[in-house]
């Protein structure tokens, strides 16, 4: 858990192998009411993504599925400090390849 946002992560689910096979990350995304208005939630959830297209497809395991949750704070932290806690996050899971 970062400040920014929270990364859970556990096996995919796939009806057969070859999605497996296919060296793809899973991942999903969460915003709840907590995080604010529909705007806030769409904002964090934008902010998310863009994470998870630049660090999660070139840096995490493909044998795995992500969640990473919004938290109040990931609409107020800058770019670069989200950026940190997710790889933050990752190095503490033992989740990170280079």
């Amino acid at each position: 858990m970062a400040p920014g946002l929270i990364v859970q992560f556990g096996k995919p689910y796939a009806q057969d192998n070859a999605a497996l096979s296919l060296n793809t990350v899973f991942y999903g995304l969460t915003a709840s009411r907590k995080v604010g208005n529909a705007v806030l939630r769409n904002r964090a959830r934008r902010r998310l993504r863009a994470l998870a297209h630049e660090i999660l497809l070139a840096h995490a395991p493909c044998d795995r599925a992500y969640v990473l949750i919004a938290r109040p704070a990931t609409i107020a932290r800058s770019y670069d400090e989200l950026r940190q806690d997710l790889l933050t996050a990752l190095q503490k899971m033992k989740a990170w390849r280079e």
